[in-house]
């Protein structure tokens, strides 16, 4: 869980601005990576209500600027892995619904817990013409070493859309895929949907910051 408490805390630098599909065809996955966490860095930094801890701002906020860039389907089947071809549509609907749920209050958590990050963007490795891509940061923290923070990026039609992140050079998808395909051996992906569901509530009985 070490890997999961640290993309709790450094997710935060995913974000997303509402711009145009015109804009989003002209702009490189790296500016819009840097431009959008920066975005939402600030915006956590300055807003009282989400430094005092106001639950319902911080989902409001992430549900604004983080949730339109994320391609919650990819990141569900590549998280069940040869599973997601057993699953029928309405199951396959239901994850989706469920895992986003977790990670919108995995987002969440990361901005209750912004105080001084900085983000610092490495060169993109890649050819204008790729649409998929990996785009690599480091954060800068007060007191510590850097922590890698990298997101793998596809472009479908005019915009970007993040489908994994690697903190520490673990991606979050492949932590989530062990969890998946040993609740799914116990208790089949009916099970797998329960369990999500009830971390989920427990999540939103306790709040954020618990």
């Amino acid at each position: 869980m070490k890997i999961l408490k640290k993309f709790l805390t450094l997710s935060l630098t995913v974000g997303s601005l509402l711009f145009t599909a015109a804009a989003q065809a002209q702009e490189a996955p790296d500016a819009l990576i840097k431009r959008i966490s920066q975005d939402v860095l600030d915006t956590a930094k300055s807003d009282k209500n989400i430094q005092g801890g106001n639950q319902q701002r911080i989902l409001a906020l992430v549900e604004e600027k983080i949730i339109p860039y994320v391609d919650f389907e990819r990141m569900t089947s590549m998280a069940m892995g040869p599973k997601w071809r057993d699953a029928t549509d309405d199951q396959k609907k239901q994850l989706i619904t469920q895992f986003r749920s977790l990670l919108v209050f995995t987002y969440s958590g990361a901005l209750s817990q912004v105080r001084d990050q900085q983000i610092d963007f490495k060169p993109l490795r890649a050819d204008p013409a790729d649409t998929d891509v990996i785009v690599r940061s480091q954060v800068i923290q007060p007191r510590g070493e850097p922590i890698q923070l990298n997101y793998r990026v596809e472009k479908a039609g005019t915009s970007w859309k993040i489908y994994d992140v690697n903190v520490l050079g673990a991606w979050l998808v492949d932590s989530y895929k062990g969890t998946f395909t040993s609740e799914i051996g116990r208790s089949g992906i009916d099970g797998l949907i329960k369990v999500l569901s009830d971390k989920n509530k427990e999540r939103a009985a306790r709040g954020l910051k618990k």
